[in-house]
């Protein structure tokens, strides 16, 4: 891996990780387009930039995170629970589902059920306006939703948000639970495969390309955080339903 690759690793990664459009399968697309391996080392690599992307939720809702917010933080925690204990127990199964035709087909499968979820959604019959009000049961039932985000290319962002607006929250804070339920869930991910790589990964050789595509997926998350607020201001998520379907059927077309 080349400085060159980690600078489009990180931008890729900064711009997608909280768009319903899967971080991880932008990820694996490019990472074939540059010729790079989905080794061990290069999948750590891509975690931890994730995790970088992770880190600009804190300064985007600095107030969040505080004692203050415990019981918001507890309801979080509650909606990890699922994602953390069947992506611990299948780790190894859900990183064997890693290519391109999965993440084609789970494109398209994502893309149909943002459409179908946009066209019966009622914006104004929603009643949870703030991620302060979400409820226990409605955190459970977002983290079952998000369950579905282990399988390559259906998006984490995408199947939080797909449940917290099935469970009644409106679409800026289904994308504002969806970021804080981010911050856990990568955490843990991260640990992870520091844990298990962190003898491949802190070498001299990869230091350069670790720093660099950490930074810049820093930047362009929180870049990308503050426009796709603004955007839900004003649009639905039709538009990132039908770009999930013709970038599925592209990825099968090359395929």
């Amino acid at each position: 891996m080349t400085v060159f690759d980690s600078i489009i690793l990180g931008i890729i990664e900064g711009f997608t990780e909280f768009l319903p459009i899967s971080s991880t399968g932008h990820l694996i697309v490019a990472s074939e387009f540059l010729g790079l391996e989905q080794t061990n080392l290069n999948k750590a690599f891509e975690v931890i930039i994730q995790f970088a992307a992770i880190l600009a939720v804190i300064l985007t809702y600095p107030s969040k995170f505080t004692f203050k917010h415990f019981d918001l933080w507890t309801k979080v925690f509650i909606a990890f629970l699922p994602i953390a204990a069947l992506g611990f127990v299948f780790s190894e199964q859900v990183k064997a589902m890693f290519n391109i035709e999965i993440v084609a087909w789970m494109f398209i499968v994502g893309g149909i059920i943002f459409l179908i979820v946009e066209k019966f959604y009622k914006e104004g019959e929603t009643h949870t306006l703030d991620v302060e009000d979400v409820t226990y049961k409605q955190a459970i039932w977002i983290g079952i939703a998000q369950i579905f985000a282990l399988i390559p290319g259906t998006s984490r962002a995408g199947a939080s948000i797909i449940g917290a607006m099935l469970v009644g929250l409106n679409r800026k804070t289904s994308a504002e639970f969806s970021f804080l339920l981010a911050f856990p869930v990568m955490c843990a991910t991260t640990a992870y495969d520091l844990l298990k790589h962190h003898d491949e990964l802190f070498v001299a050789s990869n230091l350069i390309n670790l720093a660099v595509g950490f930074i810049v997926s820093f930047i362009v998350a929180f870049l990308t955080i503050k426009l796709f607020l603004k955007f839900l201001e004003s649009f639905t998520f039709v538009a990132f339903g039908v770009y999930r379907i013709l970038f599925g059927i592209l990825l099968l077309i090359i395929l």
